[in-house]
């Protein structure tokens, strides 16, 4: 949804517009839970008490209801707003046990006995001088033990004094948007369907993000080209919410884009580390080592609450993010830095990379099982690799609205793929009767998984039942 208009005014309802006109034609159906005003201010950009008061102002309408502490939820206008009966979560609630969102990782797997040793081990050597103010590039010691750990996990080509530290991939992707608007840059391509928060993040920093559709191979370099646009975000390696892989071909010829136009390309390499099927694929930094930036975190390895992240990239892009990071929070935790430096080097993220990465094979091998034995004729599509899959449900299930009310009155959060399309869908998508969801599942044992799995696509099933008894009953 874009939120264009001159000022907040103009904004604010643009946004309601928006909301209205989506709750009419159905696109979002009765019972859908809508995000908490802080996640569609980040999604959209804007700030929280523009959405707050839409949300307000369509509740009076009768558009939406709400309650406090349940959430806000799409009206039945048929029926007047009564609210549904709320799901065991709370809004701003992730990770719940029928939670199938995607994005979150099991934090229960955080390792608290090796990460409480690594502090020992460097508050007993840290010399008093490294706790003054840091340098905002980062630990030294951080900083070659990352440049080590990404050239040979993920083939990135870089020393340690292209490597700068950052407070997750939000603040790295800050910093380099920052850095292209200082540049003269205001436009930058993101993949569609792609990750709302890339284009939040973008605008955040004076950044207009262009969409560039993706396909069976990646980001369409053609369609690229035709933006006219001199930088990029991608997400290679498993293209998010798509979950294909970038071929060899578009990764060479996105390469020489770069090249060809003295661009920067930004890789969100948001989970390269978790491939199923086979080593995961190189980065692809690697190809074009002085026109991409690359990006990635300990988010989903150890835990998003750390805030540790880090970006590789030419000396003088690192250089002017740096500057830009001083002036922002003047350097990142010295002694996070310093206790991740000992995690890498002594092997324990190695280890803990081996351990999610087995339990989390097992926790998609149980999502593919369960659709397998509940929904019968469901495909999985993307590669065997990091915390979400595509699933693509039969037209039995849909249409999507309807689908999508019936699981939260199961008391199942998932998305669909079109929450992630800034376009218009391809010709024949949702046309087809096909619901096609983008499924989390890293964050719940497999147990866990076959349950909600089992709870999604049940609720929809009696509800369809239901209403064609009533049609039948209507037509006697």
């Amino acid at each position: 949804m874009l939120v264009e208009g001159g000022g907040g005014r103009g904004r604010g309802r643009a946004l309601q517009a928006g909301l209205r006109e989506a709750v009419r034609d159905g696109r979002l159906g009765a019972g859908t839970q809508l995000p908490s005003s802080r996640e569609l201010a980040a999604d959209l950009g804007v700030s929280r008490g523009l959405v707050t008061d839409a949300y307000a102002q369509l509740t009076a309408e009768g558009y939406l209801t709400s309650r406090q502490g349940a959430g806000t939820w799409v009206a039945d206008l048929r029926q007047g707003p009564e609210p549904p009966t709320p799901p065991a979560f709370a809004a701003d609630d992730r990770g719940g046990p029928d939670d199938l969102r995607p994005g979150l990782p099991d934090l229960a797997l955080f390792p608290r006995a090796a990460w409480s040793a690594a502090h020992r081990r460097v508050m007993a050597t840290l010399p008093h001088r490294a706790l003054g103010y840091p340098d905002p590039r980062g630990l030294p010691e951080l900083r070659a033990a990352l440049a080590a750990l990404l050239g040979r996990r993920r083939g990135v080509a870089a020393d340690p004094d292209q490597v700068m530290v950052t407070a997750g991939v939000a603040q790295a992707h800050t910093l380099v948007g920052l850095a292209l608007h200082a540049r003269g840059e205001r436009r930058t391509a993101v993949e569609d369907p792609g990750s709302p928060e890339h284009t939040a993040l973008l605008a955040a920093t004076g950044l207009t993000a262009v969409p560039v559709p993706v396909d069976g191979e990646g980001l369409s370099v053609t369609a690229l080209e035709a933006t006219g646009v001199r930088s990029v975000v991608v997400t290679p390696c498993h293209q998010f919410p798509s979950g294909v892989a970038c071929s060899a071909a578009r990764r060479a010829a996105l390469a020489d884009w770069a090249r060809d136009r003295g661009g920067v390309v930004v890789e969100d390499d948001y989970d390269g580390d978790f491939r199923y099927d086979r080593q995961p694929m190189g980065a692809l930094q690697g190809l074009a080592p002085g026109h991409v930036v690359y990006t990635g975190s300990a988010s989903k390895s150890l835990a998003p609450g750390l805030r540790l992240g880090w970006l590789v990239g030419p000396r003088d892009l690192v250089a002017e993010a740096a500057q830009i990071k001083r002036t922002m929070d003047l350097g990142h935790s010295v002694t996070e830095q310093a206790a991740l430096a000992d995690f890498l080097v002594s092997g324990a993220y190695d280890r803990q990379l081996r351990r999610c990465q087995r339990l989390y094979r097992a926790r998609r091998d149980a999502l593919v099982a369960a659709l397998s034995r509940h929904a019968p004729g469901a495909e999985v599509s993307g590669i065997a690799a990091g915390l979400h899959a595509i699933v693509t449900l039969p037209e039995r299930y849909g249409p999507e609205p309807r689908f999508l009310a019936a699981a939260a009155r199961a008391g199942v959060a998932v998305r669909p793929l079109s929450d992630y399309r800034t376009a218009a869908r391809p010709a024949g998508e949702g046309d087809d009767g096909r619901v096609r969801l983008v499924v989390g599942y890293a964050h719940l044992p497999p147990e866990a998984v076959a349950r909600a799995v089992r709870l999604l696509v049940q609720g929809p099933v009696r509800d369809a039942r239901r209403l064609s008894g009533e049609a039948g009953e209507a037509g006697r």
